[in-house]
């Protein structure tokens, strides 16, 4: 059999094929709807799973894919790296992976765009056909563009071989004003020119786009990555979109749009739950000044310092337990170790509940991630506003590698630059247990009050060994 000519041997009709992307999209829309709670995340990923199953299935046999030869091996070679690299990542690099994925969207719609243009049946078009084509061209280069390198930055600054701390150039308001303006000029140009020159004007456009890309994440710090990372999701869903319109594809054009959309509310909920404006996290962001306290008054107070022995005890003799993790249980892997504490205690009727801020981490949803891999019953995990009115009856809290999200700075300092930002008011239990490796600051850079609250006692460390020897108290 011609592979070239498998689908013409059993092709669907045109009616079918949009069934098809019908039933897909409605499996995409329950996808994320599974997603949005860790107790149907599974099923959701498997709505996913049986959509795009359909969908390539229908595309395939739509009779209007060719090239089966190059394509399969393409597919094929895709699937297995794709498998390879998902079994082979570790949870706390989640974060990245979901980065680079996003940047590998953005290119794609960027290489559709000028593939799109190539296309002999581009030439024959005119009119108003041709301008909406050469618009959707342009947003797809540009958007994508902008997703691709943005996306390697985010992987770069997430996976540490680029300095969380960002990059301000002089005037860089007014470099990327000058970027935009100067790709939509471009773009009206590129509409009226011959197929020479508007080539080269599309391939002028998405330098730029790569350019604006890297300026853009560059200037943003490292604590606004959670923000980060669900903004470029939002932007790999719309150049995806521009890709279904410049493909003529439904599906493309329905799936794009969910990503694009979703992402946009997730980063607009992320934006709520740090009391921050989608603008200014773009331009602005933690970490632009110079560091030190953030605040208008030092510090007071002394550090007291406990022991895995002393933690023990003291949650042998505790009812109530909050534990808050943060960013340093991920890098510590000590997500297995926590909960076989939290077993421990419970058999001991301990109620155990964790708090969960939406921006812990480096991704949103971060934190579910580790304990939803180890195990930790769901009906224990609560969200910030759920958990705050409790703390004054909390016996003891462990804060493990959390900095930012329990900072008190946030409602006792008005010039503080978190201030405003809804926090986990830790200060507020009996006993609070930070385990830290230093004093070091968090991504913010703004210094931590807590630590020195009278209640509260430093357990250094590695939190996976310290949790360890705390466990071991236990048994």
């Amino acid at each position: 059999m011609n592979t070239e000519n498998f689908a013409s041997f059993y092709p669907l009709s045109e009616g079918l094929v949009t069934m098809a992307y019908l039933v897909s999209g409605i499996f995409f829309i329950l996808s994320l709807g599974g997603l949005s709670k860790q107790e149907t995340a599974r099923r959701g990923n498997i709505y996913g799973i049986v959509g795009m199953t359909i969908a390539v299935l229908a595309t395939f046999l739509s009779g209007k894919v060719s090239n089966f030869e190059l394509l399969v091996p393409l597919m094929l070679g895709g699937a297995i790296i794709g498998a390879v690299m998902a079994r082979r990542v570790e949870m706390t690099s989640m974060p990245e992976l979901v980065a680079i994925l996003h940047s590998f969207v953005g290119l794609a719609a960027v290489l559709v765009g000028i593939a799109s243009f190539l296309d002999p049946g581009h030439a024959l078009l005119e009119g108003s056909d041709k301008l909406i084509h050469e618009i959707e061209i342009l947003l797809g280069v540009f958007i994508g563009g902008v997703t691709f390198t943005g996306s390697v930055v985010a992987f770069g600054k997430l996976r540490g071989s680029l300095s969380g701390k960002p990059i301000l150039l002089p005037f860089r308001h007014f470099l990327n004003l000058g970027m935009v303006l100067g790709s939509i000029y471009l773009g009206s140009e590129f509409l009226h020119q011959g197929h020479d020159a508007a080539l080269i004007s599309l391939l002028i456009v998405a330098g730029i786009s790569f350019v604006l890309g890297v300026h853009l994440i560059v200037a943003i710090g490292g604590a606004d990555m959670p923000v980060v990372v669900s903004m470029l999701n939002s932007y790999s869903g719309w150049a995806a979109a521009a890709a279904g319109f410049m493909l003529k594809n439904d599906l493309l054009i329905i799936t794009g749009a969910l990503v694009g959309s979703s992402g946009a509310i997730l980063s607009y909920i992320m934006c709520n739950a740090m009391n921050r404006s989608l603008v200014n996290v773009i331009f602005g962001g933690f970490g632009t000044g110079s560091g030190g306290s953030g605040g208008s008054t030092e510090i007071e107070g002394t550090i007291t310092e406990t022991s895995a022995h002393e933690v023990a005890e003291e949650l042998k003799e505790a009812k109530e337990v909050m534990i808050v993790p943060g960013y340093g249980m991920a890098v510590a892997q000590a997500q297995h170790v926590v909960k076989e504490i939290t077993e421990n205690l419970r058999g001991k009727d301990v109620n155990v509940r964790f708090a969960i801020h939406p921006v812990a981490g480096r991704l949103p949803g971060h934190m579910n991630v580790l304990l939803a891999e180890a195990n930790v019953p769901y009906d224990i995990v609560f969200e910030m506003d759920e958990v705050n009115d409790d703390l004054p009856e909390v016996d003891v809290l462990l804060v493990i590698g959390a900095n930012d999200i329990v900072n008190p700075s946030a409602q006792e300092e008005e010039n503080s630059p978190i201030a405003g930002m809804p926090v986990i008011e830790a200060w507020k239990a009996k006993t609070v247990v930070a385990l830290k490796r230093s004093m070091a600051t968090g991504y913010s850079g703004v210094e931590n009050p807590l630590y020195y609250k009278e209640n509260c006692r430093m357990l250094f460390g590695d939190a996976k060994d310290s949790l360890g020897q705390v466990l071991s108290g236990l048994n």
